[in-house]
């Protein structure tokens, strides 16, 4: 037993009988369990009891042992004097203050269920994919758990989104070409390509876009790698480049992104010249991206990106390689739906105050579920995974739960400790 875990419990009510008595045997009828406080003070709020025929409003303290009163120094702190009822797992000491006070005291070990605190156990001290593996049920699954989810994490990345327009001046486009950078770098390149991307005003990508060539050179001289021209097609970008940092007064910043540890089809010479393709081949992106409503929408967008001709026959600068056309694939394009696209447009809907998280939702319905070491393993405990929704659903929840071991605050973990198991 933990605080925590009676904390919890009392708040749920999750009790065998609530026929209630303290200590010195008198009835207590709990009117109002109170409201949780999470903060500094008692640990339930503005709660009401009824005892020897009175109706007594106030505050509420747990603890483990009755004497972890007197060690926490609850009589010396302001803070506890409107206590009406002190509630305990054990009771195994007298205190006097309270029974100056007529505080009377409700120990709760005959009203909690033991399997309860069995499986609690398990949670916390298991090593397991999850903590509840060995009692985990998949016809546990509350009703809609993978929408709550999905909507959760779009709300963080809503909120980080937001400060970057607050930062940006609400300038949508701006933010989708660096959350776009961001996602064409993948993780090896993901934040040296966002700062490329906002090393460059945005507003000297909206001037060139009709040009892919001077797109590549801009991107490829903030790379770093246009100072040794190995050919001439890099000669040709150094002189675009140059051009390019004159006249548009660019930061002398150079960035230099890794290629340690990557497929070629991924080295930052191919993921940026088809970020450039992008931009070249919709001048208007950012609508395109708002307006689609279904999924086949989005597709189409990036299907038919490429990096330009030179790259198909190389993955490197002035290495020439067997001819291969560097289109994005299929999994790459929903890796940037599921992490650029659709965070932007329920962020865009959002600022508008227009309600679309159900049409959001659809369309994660109508991508393929990721495959990944943590979507295998919620599929061995049993679960079937559909779709992006339920995959997307899945990563978060193992990320923000099941590795912190939040148990407590797991609508899976509230379920499978309220209902009672076999196992």
């Amino acid at each position: 037993m933990t605080e925590k875990l009676l904390q919890y419990l009392w708040n749920y009510k999750v009790f065998k009988h609530f026929d209630f008595k303290d200590i010195e045997g008198h009835s207590v009828e709990i009117i109002s369990f109170g409201k949780w406080n999470t903060d500094a003070g008692p640990d339930f709020l503005d709660a009401k009891i009824k005892t020897k025929d009175l109706v007594i409003a106030g505050n509420i303290e747990l603890h483990i042992r009755a004497s972890d009163w007197i060690f926490h120094n609850h009589s010396q702190d302001p803070n506890y004097q409107n206590i009406i009822l002190h509630v305990v797992y054990q009771n195994d000491a007298e205190i006097d203050d309270l029974i100056s006070k007529n505080v009377p005291t409700l120990e709760l070990k005959d009203h909690i269920d033991q399997d309860i605190l069995w499986k609690y156990e398990k949670m916390i001290n298991g090593t397991q994919f999850i903590p509840c593996e060995n009692i985990f049920d998949p016809i546990k699954i509350p009703l809609n758990f993978h929408e709550g989810n999905v909507l959760k994490k779009l709300e963080e990345k809503s909120q980080e989104l937001e400060k970057n327009l607050e930062r940006y001046k609400n300038n949508f486009e701006a933010v989708l070409f660096h959350s776009l950078a961001y996602s064409f770098g993948l993780k090896v390149n993901a934040h040296l390509f966002r700062q490329i991307a906002e090393s460059i005003d945005f507003t000297v990508i909206n001037r060139i876009r009709q040009n892919e060539s001077q797109l590549e050179a801009l991107l490829f001289g903030i790379s770093g790698w246009l100072d040794e021209p190995k050919d001439g097609k890099m000669m040709m970008w150094k002189k675009e480049f140059e051009f390019l940092r004159k006249k548009f007064s660019i930061p002398d910043l150079t960035f230099h992104p890794k290629f340690l540890r990557l497929r070629p089809p991924n080295f930052p010479t191919i993921r940026l010249s088809q970020l450039a393709d992008l931009y070249y081949r919709h001048q208007n992106l950012f609508s395109k991206i708002i307006k689609a409503d279904h999924i086949d929408e989005l597709y189409e967008v990036f299907a038919p990106v490429k990096a330009s001709e030179y790259w198909d026959f190389h993955f490197n600068f002035g290495t020439l390689s067997k001819f291969h056309p560097k289109m994005l694939s299929r999994d790459f394009i929903e890796l940037v739906i599921l992490n650029t696209v659709l965070p932007l447009k329920y962020t865009y809907h959002k600022y508008h105050n227009e309600e679309t998280a159900d049409e959001i939702l659809e369309l994660y319905k109508n991508i393929t579920a990721e495959k990944n070491s943590i979507t295998s393993g919620w599929k061995k405990l049993g679960l079937k995974v559909k779709n992006a929704l339920e995959s997307q659903s899945l990563i978060y929840h193992h990320k923000t739960s099941c590795e912190e071991k939040n148990c407590l605050n797991c609508s899976i973990g509230f379920k499978l400790l309220k209902e009672s198991s076999d196992v």
